[in-house]
């Protein structure tokens, strides 16, 4: 009976530890779940084309032997290697271990011996011989004008790079290189082959290219610009980190900090962001924003920022449709789901490509990631923005109440005043004056009487006589919203309050009729 019992344990507990119905089995101690060559890697074990180490690992970061590779074309091919000419090749005698694979793929016309009359079995392969190597193994056509950036059009293996291109084997590096004298990893390799004989692993066709000429864009989440370089405190080092911490910036402050912050930063752009570099001095650079409007820099609005805000964009993206961030701030995600960056409101990078619940972006030097599709909207380009109506300024304006200011806020993190109205015009596709000194003087001017919501507000000192130092918008039924101060956070109040009804110092129109 005790016999019984210990049978009866054993046996719930192996039926315990037995796999369950769809857990995928992992073939090698080093291609777990998460690696982003795992499907590939199985599928070729499962059709025999690969086999590991003794040790149970599949060595995915070992770059791969020019024998380690004929050996995977010797099976993926199934090509038979009996009775093959000898190679004569001086490193493989008939006594090799690997004499057949060679004299396979020699006879094959896929490989080839060096100059000296060696194979180098042991030397690892590189991606531009990968490249010669696949599209002569598999007779792959297909060409495309495409140049990366490292290879010039008489490089040896540029018609066969691109071949790879045109068919959805490649699109090479987030920077627009193909890195062709680097060592390729069997993982990559394994990828690589994968991708040519099991079509559903092959890449989707990209919008993008490589960029003829670079861009130098904003590499941070939301950058700050700053009157001088070198001038941020020790509270401001979140705000000049990289990666950057807005929220904890803005939540650390207290308000005398806050209130130090004045004359000290002027705007903020926001990731993705086109730039011009204007100067540089130490680890700042100054630059301008092209999507903000200033009088004094034809370039747009300058400021300095630290070095490492601002990244070159090697990718011409004309062709692709953008998505911007309609959500106070949302996440950035790994292909795998893991988080890589908080974005903000007013955020635009380009597609990749959607489904159900994803948009796929590229990111100007992190490859693709992608953001859930309620929080953002996706349009072929900026001018394709839906002009709004006066209840979508308001609609969106409102998305923010109770957010606290920010002294030259752009950004879902806090807005100073301008910043406010600046950002709720650009969601919807109208870009106006960034400084609300500028806003005053553009668009059309508009009697108190005959105020339309959606019109901007704006306060002067010395009984709305002096300086403009202020801007609302009014939202009808006498009320306008407004980043008031450090105070205050965004709220609504009558346009009839004080200081405000003795500041009005008039108002203008940059909504169409």
């Amino acid at each position: 009976m005790k016999n019984l019992g210990n049978l009866l344990a054993v046996l719930i507990l192996s039926i315990l530890l037995m796999p369950t119905i769809g857990e995928a089995k992992q073939l090698f101690t080093d291609v777990g779940d998460q690696h982003a060559a795992k499907k590939e890697i199985d599928y070729l074990a499962q059709q025999k084309i690969i086999s590991g180490y003794s040790n149970g690992t599949f060595g995915v970061n070992d770059s791969i032997t020019r024998l380690q590779a004929s050996i995977m074309l010797v099976r993926a091919l199934q090509l038979p290697t009996a009775n093959r000419p000898d190679p004569k090749l001086k490193d493989i005698p008939n006594t090799h271990s690997g004499y057949a694979m060679v004299a396979t793929v020699v006879d094959a016309g896929i490989m080839t011996g060096k100059k000296d009359g060696s194979f180098a079995p042991y030397e690892s392969l590189t991606r531009a011989q990968m490249a010669s190597i696949l599209v002569r193994a598999f007779q792959l056509e297909g060409q495309t004008d495409l140049a990366f950036r490292d290879m010039t059009a008489t490089h040896w293996a540029t018609r066969d790079v691109q071949t790879l291109y045109a068919n959805n084997i490649t699109t090479g590096y987030p920077d627009s290189t193909f890195r062709p004298n680097a060592a390729i990893t069997r993982a990559h390799f394994s990828v690589f082959l994968a991708r040519v004989l099991e079509p559903k692993f092959q890449l989707a066709k990209v919008c993008y290219t490589p960029a003829v000429e670079e861009k130098q864009v904003i590499d941070v989440a939301v950058t700050t610009l700053w009157s001088k370089p070198n001038i941020a405190r020790i509270i401001d080092r979140p705000a000049i980190s990289h990666p950057v911490d807005l929220a904890s910036w803005t939540r650390q402050m207290t308000y005398q900090q806050k209130l130090g912050l004045l004359g000290k930063i002027d705007t903020q752009a926001l990731y993705g962001q086109e730039v011009t570099i204007l100067e540089e001095k130490d680890n700042w650079y100054k630059i301008a924003v092209h999507e903000q409007f200033s009088p004094i820099q034809k370039e747009g609005y300058p400021g300095w920022v630290p070095k490492s805000h601002v990244a070159t964009q090697q990718a011409n993206v004309n062709a692709c449709d953008a998505t911007i961030v309609t959500a106070n701030k949302t996440l950035l995600r790994h292909l795998d789901g893991k988080p890589f960056r908080e974005i903000s409101f007013n955020t635009m990078l380009p597609v990749v490509k959607e489904d159900e619940k994803r948009i796929y972006v590229k990111t100007p030097t992190n490859g693709t990631k992608y953001i859930i599709k309620e929080d953002a909207m996706t349009i072929p380009s900026f001018e394709h923005l839906p002009k709004p109506t006066a209840e979508n300024l308001v609609a969106t304006s409102k998305q923010f109440l109770d957010l606290p200011y920010l002294w030259a806020g752009t950004s879902g993190y806090g807005f100073d005043c301008s910043g406010f109205t600046y950002s709720i015009y650009k969601q919807h596709g109208i870009l106006i004056p960034r400084d609300s000194t500028v806003q005053a003087t553009h668009g059309v001017a508009v009697a108190k009487k005959d105020l339309q919501v959606g019109d901007l507000l704006f306060f002067a000192h010395d009984r709305g006589k002096g300086a403009i130092h202020h801007v609302s918008m009014y939202i009808g039924n006498g009320n306008m919203i407004h980043s008031p101060d450090y105070s205050k956070p965004i709220e609504i109040i009558p346009i009839t309050r004080e200081p405000y009804q003795s500041q009005y110092a008039g108002a203008r129109r940059y909504l169409a009729q």
